[in-house]
């Protein structure tokens, strides 16, 4: 059975749980998805499926993409991803998958593209305690000395330095499903999930240490 799905992050917000406690979810909308394409070992050299999320218009695509919908007699998606390792068998192209395949998930893994924060200094970037703030000190926010002396005469690799910030692919891993909206397909997932509202993620089904389960 499939056990990933593409959605969008909603937003936080927190609800009581069966004890009467308050808990602390993310919002998420997982699906509807449409399988798009297939993949098996024997010719492909892989098992894969192509899953499709959030309706598109015809004009905002291009031919070769939208000919791959109009041959499998699809409406066009914005949104494609290739989920491998899943178990494919009685799964076809036009199939619809939806969230109930989580209603006997405990926990999921969510992948998603991080805030972007722009061109930060080292002080935000990597925590560094910057120098003194009184008057006359001329060593606030900056970052230090970088290089060495005349051996080895160069800055090494990976230093950290001032740079683009955020923008990041992350997963966050073992989120508890807290609850599922099957009519509205929406998830809430205690904690929090990578992105800004109306992000798109990936929800793959995990055990207890986080480990993707694809079946």
């Amino acid at each position: 059975m499939i056990k990933a799905i593409i959605g969008k992050k909603i937003g936080m917000t927190q609800i009581f749980n069966q004890d009467g406690m308050i808990v602390p979810v993310t919002v998420i909308k997982a699906g509807p998805c449409t399988v798009v394409g297939k993949k098996i070992k024997q010719s492909d050299g892989y098992d894969a499926l192509q899953i499709g999320f959030e309706e598109a218009k015809s004009f905002r695509l291009k031919k070769p993409i939208l000919g791959k919908f109009s041959k499998n007699n699809l409406n066009p998606l914005k949104i494609l991803k290739e989920f491998r390792d899943l178990e494919i068998d009685g799964v076809n192209i036009g199939d619809v998958i939806d969230i109930s395949i989580f209603n006997d998930v405990q926990s999921v893994s969510i992948s998603g593209i991080s805030k972007g924060k722009g061109y930060q200094g080292v002080v935000k970037r990597w925590g560094f305690s910057g120098g003194r703030d009184t008057h006359g000190s001329n060593f606030h926010r900056a970052p230090g000395s970088i290089g060495q002396s005349s051996y080895p005469s160069k800055v090494f690799k990976g230093l950290k330095m001032p740079g683009h910030m955020g923008m990041d692919k992350k997963t966050v891993l073992n989120l508890k499903v807290v609850k599922i909206d099957a009519d509205e397909n929406l998830m809430y997932v205690k904690g929090a999930v990578p992105g800004a509202n109306n992000n798109i993620i990936y929800i793959y089904a995990a055990d207890k240490s986080g480990r993707k389960l694809h079946k």
